[in-house]
């Protein structure tokens, strides 16, 4: 995530809107209510994988082959751990409170006995990662949904995901842990995340028929997933963007 992402956002809304205006005499188009800026987001889609080809995905690749395995793992534990304080927080908002001290537990071992959070040992103590965000908070809040959107260069979101993403995106900021250069920590993180993906975006793109509702339709399903913590109850389809709110402290 960057901090672009929430005005990127904006500029979406505001051209989806232009683009879904029917001209004069123009034959009506079924609008999918999951999805009503199909079109606009399918453009955006391919923008952003052209420049995954061209660009992130040989960065990349290149980083897989010259960094060791064990620095790289280093890597994705130190930013996993900063992201746990969050969630730990996120926890306790959405009324999780047995989780939430599990959670801050894993903060406080993986801290205190893994290097700063280097190492995880929190994980072979049965102190497993349970991420939450603050985009599933509003949804335990009651906020539906929304509309699907594809992000320039961010890739796929929704109206409430886009909403929490400010505030998540200062919460894990590593100026709060360590004094380092923001732009570049961010460009770490997200190399070191597009190569942990290689080989499932490899297979996507093997096996889908079409690759942008394969990614939608899966980036849904696992956020309601996430929401009602893998119980989501049945879908109404008069309205299926609008997903009721879990009870909290489920």
């Amino acid at each position: 995530m960057t901090p672009l992402r929430p005005l990127l956002a904006v500029a979406v809304l505001a051209l989806a809107s232009g683009c879904a205006t029917v001209q004069p005499g123009a034959a009506p188009v079924a609008v999918n209510p999951v999805d009503p800026w199909e079109s606009w987001n399918r453009k955006v889609f391919a923008f952003n994988e052209a420049i995954d080809e061209a660009v992130l995905k040989p960065v990349a690749q290149a980083y897989r082959d010259v960094v060791p395995q064990m620095v790289r793992t280093g890597v994705s534990n130190f930013f996993g751990n900063i992201g746990d304080v969050w969630s730990t927080a996120n926890h306790f908002l959405q009324g999780k409170v047995g989780s939430g001290f599990e959670m801050g537990m894993r903060v406080l071992t993986n801290t205190l006995f893994g290097l700063g959070g280097l190492l995880d040992p929190a994980t072979e103590m049965r102190l497993p990662r349970r991420s939450e965000d603050f985009g599933q908070t509003l949804g335990v809040w009651g906020l539906p949904a929304g509309p699907y959107i594809v992000l320039p260069l961010l890739g796929p979101s929704s109206v409430r995901d886009t909403a929490g993403l400010p505030l998540d995106r200062y919460a894990t900021m590593t100026s709060h842990v360590i004094d380092a250069n923001a732009w570049a920590m961010t460009a770490l993180q997200l190399v070191n995340v597009r190569s942990e993906l290689l080989a499932t975006t490899q297979l996507l793109t093997d096996v889908s028929l079409d690759k942008y509702s394969f990614v939608r339709d899966g980036y849904l399903s696992r956020r309601r997933d996430q929401v009602y913590d893998g119980a989501p109850p049945l879908e109404k389809f008069d309205d299926e963007f609008a997903d009721e709110p879990p009870k909290k402290g489920k």
